[in-house]
């Protein structure tokens, strides 16, 4: 019996990039994408495995039983990376990450507690659910302390998720993964934003005094170390995933900009966020133990992404000028920018 990977979210920016990954990695796979294709979610992110005959579409809800009781019951492993995952939308109306990334992992979590076939279940979660880290790195055993309604959001999905390992004995591994970049980024997003604005000669809208610091990680690195713990992981254990490479977001906005040979003049300061953490970072050496570390090196994976966004043009304008929640959005957070 071969293998079937239930990917919930898929057709957004990590999902989907898995999906490849494991159309290259595990070809006699079959995957089964669940996603309720909301503004984030894009099947022109997977145009290229849409043929395959070991690739099937689901357009659903996570929150809805009678869509993924049937689908977790044939399927060996879940992989949940459907979840509302803006901060910024979060601050303005945290009702849906509440509802989809809480309620939403409790419907699945539910339907694979009684399936049959199922061997694991990775609920990922997110760096942010540890709050601001002012030295060091946070381990896996520290405290959460999530400071805004999508961390706390996530954090409660991590330990419902870790509740059902020690309650009902369901083989679920938590995973928090710092900042991902790479290509299909829905371009809300810090590095999509910018470098989709600079070639535009659009300004770029720096939070504060940009020396917030994030740890960056490549989402193909990403990608192997969920197909390394759905292996070789521990049941009910957390693993932290982190790029090890952190950058002030003014040390990023400059290197965006010196990539595409635009001048620092498009940086322009907006007022900070509420709730913004100043520093994230991980210590991933319990994920390190199992053989696993990063393998894209910072400067050439954000130069591989810049050239992707520069070589589909056609991808990002459609979203950024053909979308009106898009449009509304950025209109209300950064004004004209």
């Amino acid at each position: 019996m071969s293998i079937t990977v239930l990917v919930t979210g898929g057709a957004g920016f990590i999902g989907s990039n898995f999906i490849h990954y494991l159309a290259r990695a595990h070809p006699d796979w079959h995957v089964i994408n669940l996603d309720k294709l909301t503004y984030a979610g894009n099947l022109e992110n997977l145009t290229e495995v849409e043929d395959r005959a070991s690739y099937r579409f689901v357009h659903g809800d996570i929150c809805d039983r009678e869509t993924v009781a049937p689908l977790v019951a044939e399927s060996d492993y879940i992989v949940n990376f459907a979840a509302e995952t803006h901060v910024d939308r979060s601050i303005h109306d945290p009702g849906d990450f509440i509802l989809t990334d809480v309620f939403g992992t409790h419907v699945l979590l539910e339907a694979f507690r009684s399936a049959e076939r199922a061997r694991r279940f990775i609920q990922i979660s997110t760096d942010e659910v540890y709050g601001a880290i002012e030295t060091g790195s946070a381990k896996e055993t520290d405290p959460i302390a999530p400071r805004n309604p999508y961390s706390a959001s996530k954090a409660g999905a991590d330990r419902l998720a870790y509740s059902y390992f020690v309650t009902y004995d369901v083989p679920v591994i938590v995973t928090r993964a710092s900042n991902n970049y790479g290509p299909r980024q829905y371009p809300e997003k810090v590095i999509p934003l910018f470098v989709t604005n600079s070639l535009e000669d659009r300004p770029l809208p720096l939070y504060g005094d940009g020396l917030q610091v994030r740890d960056w990680l490549h989402v193909d690195d990403h990608a192997r170390a969920i197909d390394l713990i759905l292996d070789e992981g521990v049941d009910g254990e957390t693993y932290n995933i982190g790029g090890s490479h952190e950058l002030t977001n003014l040390e990023l906005t400059k290197k965006v900009l010196a990539l595409l040979d635009k001048p620092e003049s498009l940086i322009e300061k907006v007022k900070d966020r509420p709730g913004h953490d100043r520093r994230y970072s991980l210590d991933t050496e319990k994920l390190r133990g199992l053989g696993w570390k990063p393998e894209v090196e910072f400067d050439e994976g954000l130069a591989a992404t810049v050239q992707w966004y520069r070589d589909h043009p056609d991808w990002w304008q459609r979203i950024k000028t053909g979308s009106e929640e898009y449009r509304d959005f950025h209109k209300k957070q950064y004004g004209n920018s």
